[in-house]
């Protein structure tokens, strides 16, 4: 029988686990031609079983085959080749029916009852609470605040449904490898009308398909522009277990829109970005052009040489290109951790235990460091820069944590050397730590490996510490504290908010696992924790008015209070935007309250970018338990 053809009546069978499962074509013959020994002319669109094909056989249309049929795999295999893969996809998807609702509905009811209990024990007052838990249109697997006090989230167009499978489209070329962006605004609530789709730019992709689309920013690299904007950098073009994209983009949150600009010299997936002290953002590292393992060393910074940093938002820029730097950033794994320290160098810390580098972005030329404590390789774990304690300057030492679940060592790297810090309570990977406005650090989220939670590859099913948080006091011992609703690990992250709560989202296996209802479009979900200190009771800070919000350095900045008895600190606090246990900005500074008179107060900001990279923070006003205000913003700008 000629494979070119399809007669009506053919079956085909292969083994589903411990199940044999019998194919059936019964269709019109719009594709390839039958033979003419195929049995009885071509009927319409099958609606029953198959015609002696037994109870268990799955009955396909040749209408299912054509809109199944991928056209890379027709012109690479030839069109019969491609419509037998077509069969195959459409009879296991039948038989896999994938991940039944209500055990989703019954893992959601058990996260809620187990976080209640586990949680009965810790005071709102000395460990914070989980409030919120809503339901979001996006996995968040990358997120940024926006300047507007929106939050920014995108990740992909997801090709699963079931936590068991893959859900990227990593390996898929084509239109389903797309991207997709929304941005949320808290002051709309929690409900679907408080999102926004802010679609990435449809772009053409170079994977010989010719078929423009969303560009397939996920798992790219981002850092603030000091106007505001959002740079994103890299993303998947599909096939080979993820090749890098060039993509460069800019989402401006002014106006809500996005803005490419020309691409990138090489392809970057899981590549790192932070803003330097020069305002330009520094890009290095991602799988490239060619997939994954074969790292991009290069560096490149946007804007280019030549291009004028822009401090404005109402200047978009548009196809503004990079520069490509003569030296090589030599890493062997993929999202190096990022620091512009207050020396005004690049620090960037490998997984690697002996791939730490120092970046001079003016002399455009590198240094070797001291090799990280403890040796090896540690997964995808948090770092922070730390608080300076001079009020006024910018972090000169970071903490590395997590990446690692057998070791719960922390390690701070100051001065040029290595020290080990407090370890934590348990090792964990996938973390996320956040600077709270008191100068306390605090990790949420964590798993045992990349999309798994310690029972195997694709098993949602968590033990119940990693859905611990801790908190560092500032006597730097860490405290376990109240457990979060799901398990969030790979892709999960988390943000502080102009009021001080903290925004966690992400995990795209935990939210599909747990969604109370999958065809609802709302397939991320979003959980607030509120920290201790917004249960401390009694009044507030208030900060009213910031009457030179752009403001340069070593300047005065004024501002007014409500509460002027209540005003101990001024904390300037760069917002977030993070991925994989990845963020490059997040810095606390302390300033100097130089006057008091009445309500009104003069403020000392840094005295360079180096301490503090332009462009927009939030500034807090804290009492003297350590109780912020709700912030407003601030943009450092050079010569304001």
């Amino acid at each position: 029988m000629s494979r070119r053809g399809v007669p009506r009546g053919r079956r085909w069978t292969f083994a589903v686990g411990c199940a044999v499962v019998v194919l059936s074509v019964t269709a019109p013959a719009a594709l390839s031609p039958a033979p003419a020994s195929a049995a009885g002319p071509a009927t319409g669109p099958a609606t029953g079983p198959a015609a002696g094909t037994g109870p268990g056989a799955v009955r396909i249309t040749r209408e299912q085959i054509a809109k199944e049929v991928r056209p890379e795999e027709a012109r690479a295999l030839g069109q019969a080749r491609a419509e037998e893969l077509a069969r195959d996809r459409i009879g296991l998807a039948a038989v896999d029916r994938g991940y039944p609702q209500p055990m989703r509905n019954r893992s959601l009811k058990e996260h809620t009852d187990s976080q209640a209990e586990a949680n009965k024990g810790f005071a709102a007052g000395q460990f914070g609470r989980f409030a919120d838990y809503f339901s979001s249109p996006d996995y968040g697997d990358h997120v940024a605040l926006l300047p507007t006090g929106k939050v920014l989230l995108f990740s992909f167009e997801a090709v699963e449904t079931s936590p068991n499978k893959e859900t990227a489209p990593t390996e898929v070329i084509g239109r389903d490898n797309a991207g997709r962006a929304y941005v949320w605004d808290p002051a709309k609530g929690t409900g679907p009308g408080a999102f926004k789709n802010v679609q990435p730019p449809v772009v053409p992709v170079d994977d010989g398909l010719d078929e423009d689309r969303p560009a397939p920013i996920f798992c790219a690299g981002h850092a603030y522009l000091p106007n505001g904007m959002v740079g994103v950098f890299g993303g998947n073009l599909g096939g080979n277990h993820g090749t890098g994209a060039h993509l460069a983009l800019v989402f401006d949150p002014w106006t809500e829109t996005w803005h490419r600009q020309q691409d990138m010299a090489e392809g970057r997936w899981y590549p790192s970005v932070v803003t330097g002290a020069d305002g330009r953002q520094f890009i290095t590292s991602g799988h490239g052009d060619i997939g994954w393992g074969k790292l991009s060393k290069s560096i490149e910074s946007f804007p280019a040489d030549g291009t004028a940093v822009s401090y404005d938002k109402a200047a978009v820029p548009a196809r503004q290109g990079l520069t490509k730097w003569g030296i090589k950033a030599e890493y062997s794994t993929d999202y190096p951790h990022l620091f512009s320290l207050r020396d005004g160098k690049i620090y960037g810390f490998g997984r690697n235990y002996d791939e730490q580098y120092a970046f001079d972005p003016q002399a455009k030329s590198d240094q070797v460091l001291r090799n990280r404590p403890g040796g090896g390789m540690r997964n995808y774990g948090s770092a922070v820069a730390l608080p300076n304690p001079t009020q006024g300057n910018g972090p000169d030492s970071v903490l590395i944590l997590g990446g690692d679940r057998n070791d719960p060592k922390t390690y701070r790297f100051s001065g040029g050397s290595w020290t080990q810090d407090t370890s934590r309570a348990f090792g964990r990977t996938q973390d996320d730590t956040l600077i709270f406005p008191d100068g306390r650090l605090f990790t949420v989220n964590g798993g045992y490996d990349i999309r798994n939670y310690g029972n195997g590859d694709y098993n949602p099913n968590a033990d119940d510490k990693w859905r611990q948080t801790e908190i560092r006091g500032l006597d730097g011992a860490w405290r376990t504290g109240p457990s979060q609703r799901l398990p969030r690990g790979y892709h999960s992250n988390a943000v502080i908010l102009p009021d001080g709560r903290i925004m966690i989202t992400g995990d795209e296996l935990q939210e599909i696992a747990n969604n109370p209802d999958i065809t609802s479009g709302q397939n991320g979900t979003i959980e607030i924790y509120e920290p201790p200190y917004l249960h401390q009771g009694g009044q507030r800070p208030t900060l009213t008015d910031v009457s030179n919000p752009t403001v340069g350095y070593g300047s005065s900045l004024r501002i007014s209070t409500g509460t002027p008895d209540l005003a101990e600190k001024a904390v300037l606090m760069a917002p977030i935007t993070s991925t994989h246990s990845v963020d490059t900005s997040q810095r606390r500074i302390e300033l100097d309250i130089t006057s008091a008179a009445g309500n009104k107060l003069v403020l000392r900001t840094p005295p360079s970018a180096k301490d503090a990279p332009p462009g927009y923070y939030l500034l807090f006003l804290l009492d003297e338990r350590g109780v912020p205000s709700v912030a407003k913003w601030v943009q450092l700008k050079p010569g304001a």
